[in-house]
């Protein structure tokens, strides 16, 4: 068998794939995934990729032997479903592997947000002397009694739901594709609509994946009956989120304030607005908006979870014909 691992960009425990993979498994690891070469195309039984979702569709004629493709994640963007199911390809995911980071990440945004402590930090390696006080964060709010919202209720966002319970918050889910009845096990309120979760919440989490329906679906049209003191953060995928709209919204006060791990052009395009007053700490977007580098899903058991898990689903599959969170297999031949 021959695994093609196409953007393996980490020198921590190198042994890590090779012990997952087991005997008898040909290892082709490349650190980008514009190096690698014809030949490993074109033999590879299996790939995994992390974020070269849209250089293995255009290489795809070149895909002689794959049977399987391992998206490193959660999400599959890039990937065409259809048309890797009709060439015979499997697409498998990692689903599980930073379900507590990604929640504990959400919940760590909401907290700095709400407690200001992004802007302490700042102040106090300014001048901790000077500045030893509280300050009128624009986002400080008490959070118990408060309304989360959670947009999207699966692994993740179960999970960072339990937490705001922690927190004595209510915790309110919007999720279509939850069967009837799912609110009565989790016990948390279920509201029907996007524009029913704006009303009601007062920190909003997304955690629903990206296609055709959720791109661009948290827009101007939701902002606009959002509560004024509103916080929204997002650690699943940038394009959920219509950027321009978020700037607008901000700048005129409709929400509070953003916090965002993902962003729909990764590394930020800074010449949008939003980063462009972030980045000069211009003072209306001072404690109201946030971002880190689509690094929620990180920690080191986290990533040696990834890894080995994406391996194995590979293996799995071409030994042993066992599949294992596959997204296309509609479309699979």
């Amino acid at each position: 068998m021959r695994l093609l691992i196409t953007d393996l960009n980490t020198e921590i425990n190198k042994g890590l794939e090779k012990n997952s993979a087991g005997d008898n498994v040909t290892l082709d690891v490349f650190k980008n995934v514009d190096d690698v070469t014809e030949e490993s195309w074109n033999k590879a039984n299996a790939i995994i990729t992390y974020r070269g979702s849209k250089t293995i569709m255009k290489y795809l004629s070149k895909l002689k032997n794959t049977k399987i493709i391992v998206r490193g994640g959660v999400g599959f963007d890039g990937l065409d479903l259809k048309k890797l199911g009709e060439k015979g390809i499997a697409v498998c995911t990692v689903p599980d592997y930073g379900t507590t980071e990604v929640a504990d990440h959400a919940m760590a945004l909401m907290l700095m947000m709400r407690r200001g402590l992004d802007q302490y930090d700042n102040l106090m390696r300014k001048d901790a002397n000077k500045y030893w006080r509280y300050i009128e964060a624009p986002c400080v709010d008490r959070i118990r009694n408060k309304t989360f919202g959670i947009f999207g209720l699966g692994r993740i966002g179960n999970a960072t739901a339990k937490r705001a319970v922690a927190f004595d918050m209510n915790v309110v889910f919007y999720d279509p594709l939850l069967p009837d009845g799912s609110e009565l096990s989790y016990g948390y309120k279920r509201v029907h609509t996007p524009e029913k979760l704006f009303e009601l919440s007062d920190t909003i989490s997304i955690h629903c994946p990206l296609n055709n329906i959720t791109e661009g679906m948290i827009n101007k049209s939701l902002f606009s009956i959002a509560k004024n003191s509103l916080l929204l953060i997002n650690t699943a995928r940038g394009g959920i989120i219509n950027l321009d709209d978020l700037y607008d919204a901000l700048k005129d006060k409709k929400i509070m304030g953003a916090a965002l791990d993902v962003l729909p052009i990764e590394p930020p395009d800074l010449s949008h607005p939003i980063f462009h007053s972030y980045m000069k700490n211009e003072n209306w977007i001072k404690g109201r908006f946030t971002i880190s580098p689509h690094a929620a899903y990180y920690s080191p058991p986290g990533l040696e979870d990834l890894r080995s898990k994406a391996v194995r689903t590979a293996v799995e599959y071409i030994k042993n014909n066992n599949l294992r969170n596959c997204q296309n297999l509609d479309y699979l031949k």
